[in-house]
């Protein structure tokens, strides 16, 4: 009778190992424990399971000397991982650069850099005032592009359509002067468009191998809607979406939150600029590209959904895998940002 009740259990235990690979949609490229080499759906998940308020207590006390809290990774000793430190953590760009920012009159900067080399990334933010009678309407008011070296290539000031009601001050810096000789939305929206098409229709952009740019961001939805811009989803990285960066509860986490967090230091501390908020995603996401994983262009592309659900006649096949070798052959719903440093 045991024996039967534990053939029960192993046959319970691999048909939910089954079913669980139907619907969770395990991938390599799922952020792991350098410990006990648990998947975690996000890095907010393995955060928790490391250094959060209840972590697993054999993982915390190792991770405690030799992994690093920005990265999560696990290194050999202390002393690689305090070398490692000094390239991991970086550095808020100087207060006085983006005070000077602050205080240009931007007027002489609004056209696009075409000098500059031709970037394959670039990154967006945009400021908002308050429009409508209570001022709750965003507006983009100011804009900013930079390249992969953190250069500007476009930094201006926007004339909104309607009329601000409520500056914001107090965030943005932005006051009716400003505005006031600005160049008006659809100028500074046909600029941005035709700069990320690169040359290319809008229709006939692909994720590989075309001109367009690969656009990066946290928010961009909101950004590309106030500036009115229509841009391929294939072709936008945002931080703010991207859900190995997301909450475990699956909602987004602030820009402020992921650059503290993740790069280590501090941002959105007093009056915002756009530039540092650019820099902030940008730098967020070489992070995240700079993962190492297997190949594996099937994720995100649609073919994940018909590579997890396995035909039933494959099901005795499957009860017989390790579940390291059904992890291989599993993949992830969404692409990996990894997999752009592989098509370069």
């Amino acid at each position: 009778r045991n024996k039967c009740s534990a053939c029960f259990k192993q046959y319970n235990r691999m048909e939910h190992l089954v079913e669980h690979m139907r619907i969770s949609f395990h991938s390599a490229h799922e952020p792991n424990c350098g410990i006990c080499q648990k998947h975690c759906r996000s890095f907010e998940s393995l955060r928790e399971h490391l250094i959060g308020p209840l972590p697993k207590i054999e993982c915390a006390k190792i991770f405690s000397i030799r992994g690093c809290n920005l990265c999560l990774n696990l290194f050999d000793s202390s002393n690689a991982l305090r070398i490692h430190r000094g390239s991991c953590q970086l550095s808020r760009m100087a207060p006085g650069l983006i005070h000077r920012m602050g205080r240009l009159n931007l007027q002489a900067s609004t056209e696009i850099d075409t000098k500059a080399r031709d970037p394959q990334v670039v990154a967006l933010a945009c400021k908002m005032v308050g429009g409508g009678s209570d001022g709750s309407l965003d507006l983009c008011a100011r804009v900013c592009l930079i390249d992969e070296d953190e250069n500007i290539i476009f930094h201006s000031y926007v004339k909104a359509q309607i009329p601000v009601t409520n500056y914001r001050f107090e965030t943005t810096g932005i006051r009716a002067e400003h505005l006031r000789d600005a160049p008006p939305l659809k100028q500074v929206q046909r600029k941005i468009q035709d700069f990320l098409c690169n040359g290319e229709a809008i229709w006939k952009i692909r994720s590989r191998g075309g001109k367009a740019r690969i656009l990066v961001g946290h928010g961009l939805d909101h950004d590309l809607n106030c500036l009115g811009i229509e841009y391929p989803a294939l072709l936008i990285r945002d931080t703010a979406n991207y859900p190995p960066l997301m909450k475990t509860s699956k909602l987004s986490n602030s820009l402020k939150y992921l650059t503290q967090a993740y790069l280590g230091y501090d941002i959105q501390t007093g009056m915002q600029d756009p530039y540092e908020d650019c820099v902030a995603a940008l730098r967020l996401y070489n992070r995240m590209r700079s993962q190492v994983h297997p190949p594996d262009y099937s994720s995100g592309s649609g073919e994940a959904q018909s590579r997890n659900n396995f035909a039933s006649w494959k099901q005795r096949d499957l009860e017989k895998m390790t579940p390291e070798a059904m992890l291989e052959i599993s993949a992830s719903d969404y692409y990996c940002w990894c997999l752009d440093s592989l098509s370069k």
